[in-house]
């Protein structure tokens, strides 16, 4: 299924250290909206998608997410690999350094360990566009956030900037899988059943009793 290209999608080359500049940016790897929760969202919704074109855009769009883990884990570690304990304390990363050391662990900004709870994959093509568009936009946000932290070191906001905009095209090509999805459908029927579930229902003349599209139900 791959072919690992052995490289970041962006160069990153940070020349100093900075802890609390690493806490913030490792929301990105651990947080509610950072690269891993994208990841693993979109990768796990590709299988129920019925067509084949968004599938495609899902599983192209995950594992670029996978490269931006990469990212993010390696701009944290250059901010932290050659800390002293006198900096570990005075930067506020004691904390987290007695329990990984300066090892990369997926926790968020707030200190929360990633968890599966924070994405959602439900088998409805309009419903989980509709979440990743929003994760997107989350995401972006959050690099909002960090820029607005980290403005004055170039090594690190090239980066930051480059992975913002990636969100940007994320969000529109979900946009677009979004308008694909409604092409199949009747407009009328966008949020009337799944279509990844509801096989039997068709536009018109649908005996289905196992439709979730309620046209059988009694009134």
């Amino acid at each position: 299924m791959w072919n690992y290209e052995k490289r970041l999608e962006y160069p990153i080359n940070i020349k100093r250290t900075d802890a609390k500049m690493a806490k913030a940016i490792i929301t990105q790897f651990g947080g509610p909206d950072g690269e891993t929760g994208a990841a693993m969202r979109y990768l796990s919704q590709r299988f129920a998608m019925p067509y084949r074109p968004v599938m495609g855009v899902l599983t192209d769009i995950g594992t670029e997410e996978l490269n931006h883990m990469e990212m993010i884990c390696t701009i944290v570690h250059q901010l932290t690999r050659n800390l002293t304990v006198e900096q570990i304390k005075e930067q506020g990363f004691a904390d987290y350094y007695v329990d990984h050391t300066t090892g990369i662990y997926p926790i968020a900004a707030s200190g929360t360990p990633w968890s599966a709870d924070t994405i959602q994959s439900v088998g409805d093509p309009i419903t989980d566009l509709m979440e990743d568009m929003a994760a997107e936009q989350k995401a972006r946000t959050t690099y909002d956030n960090i820029l607005r932290l980290v403005k004055d070191d170039p090594d690190v906001t090239d980066a930051i900037r480059f992975l913002r905009k990636r969100e940007i095209i994320h969000f529109q090509r979900f946009g677009e899988s979004l308008r694909i999805v409604q092409d199949h459908l009747d407009s009328r029927n966008f949020y009337a059943f799944n279509p990844a579930f509801d096989k039997a229902c068709k536009d018109t003349g649908n005996n289905s009793r196992n439709c979730g599209c309620g046209r059988n139900m009694k009134r």
